[in-house]
């Protein structure tokens, strides 16, 4: 269970955005850090240098890495589109809980008994009040939510039989970047990178989702947080587990803003006008959204320390415009 640097770990899915963030952080603390990720999301040019990469399917390349004196594991790999898996359940169901249970297997049979997971504020569903704690009743809205609820009951018993100590990270709206690790989905669905694709030319305008929101400007309200804060995070978690006991804990800043919010920072950041226009509410957007990361605070000792907006959009613009560059150079 001992974890320190120079240990050996598992980054699952470390090619994609908060994983290969992760990794990132794993590497730079001394730690000997092997990804698995079969890139279907995923970006190889974000897995680290320093990192040993394997190219594949999780189930087909674990047994070697676990093999190889593997200290800890950090569970990334996820299908994790909510609108696909309402379309595709059985996707979700197969690739997120039967392979985490079978990667569990994987783990037993080779003695390793450490695991961080990332799992999401989806757990919940929609809160009756904010800020969300984890003592609240989760009510998964979505075949991805309940997935991922359904894998920490797993883990849960696995602790309680087999040993296995285990940190479940239940996160909130993560963005930013780290250096040159950021958003960079074929298929992206949050609000940040695709304002800043508006003012990097890429899209026309961004849609507002519903302006008549019980809410100070009418538009929904979330808690975003940085993804460097939340590699920290999960160190803290792999450092800290126990043989026998699965904590969960949610990731947030503890602070909402609202989409009109979010917009009117990256025209800041940006010096860009962000041509924003009015659309009907998507089905099932809570209003407000906000996590309580109290636990956290407490029983990690995480203190977020880059999850102000501002800093947040500054790092993914920095980012964002780093990718436009990279791809003139090019063409050149």
């Amino acid at each position: 269970m001992t974890l320190t640097p120079g240990s050996h770990v598992l980054v699952t899915g470390g090619a994609g955005y908060v994983g290969s963030v992760c990794a990132t952080v794993l590497c730079e603390q001394g730690y000997r850090v092997t990804v698995i990720d079969d890139l279907s999301t995923g970006n190889r040019a974000a897995v680290p240098s320093e990192a040993t990469f394997v190219e594949g399917d999780v189930l087909d390349a674990a047994p070697s890495v676990l093999a190889d004196d593997c200290a800890a594991v950090f569970h990334f790999a996820a299908k994790s589109l909510v609108g696909e898996s309402v379309e595709t359940p059985a996707k979700y169901w197969h690739g997120n809980v039967v392979t985490t249970l079978q990667l569990l297997d994987l783990m037993r049979a080779a003695g390793v008994d450490n695991l961080v997971f990332s799992s999401t504020a989806a757990c919940y569903g929609e809160p009756e009040t904010v800020p969300i704690t984890e003592e609240m009743p989760t009510r998964p809205t979505n075949p991805y939510g309940a997935t991922k609820l359904s894998i920490d009951a797993i883990i849960t018993s696995y602790a309680a039989a087999y040993g296995l100590g285990a940190t479940s990270l239940r996160y909130f709206n993560v963005a930013g970047a780290y250096g040159e690790v950021g958003e960079n989905r074929a298929v992206e669905t949050h609000l940040i990178p695709l304002v800043l694709q508006v003012a990097m030319g890429f899209r026309e305008k961004i849609f507002i989702f519903g302006d008549d929101f019980p809410t100070a400007d009418g538009t929904c309200i979330r808690d975003y947080i940085h993804v460097r804060d939340l590699a920290d995070a999960h160190l803290l978690a792999a450092t800290s587990n126990e043989p026998g006991t699965h904590r969960i804990f949610n990731l947030g800043s503890g602070d909402g803003f609202s989409v009109r919010q979010v917009i009117d920072t990256c025209r800041e950041v940006t010096g860009h006008p962000i041509p924003a226009e009015v659309a009907p509410r998507r089905a099932g957007d809570p209003a407000t959204l906000i996590a309580s990361s109290a636990r956290a605070v407490a029983d990690l000792g995480w203190r977020p320390q880059r999850s102000d907006l501002h800093t947040i959009v500054q790092d993914a613009w920095s980012f964002t415009a780093g990718l436009g560059d990279r791809a003139h150079a090019a063409r050149r």
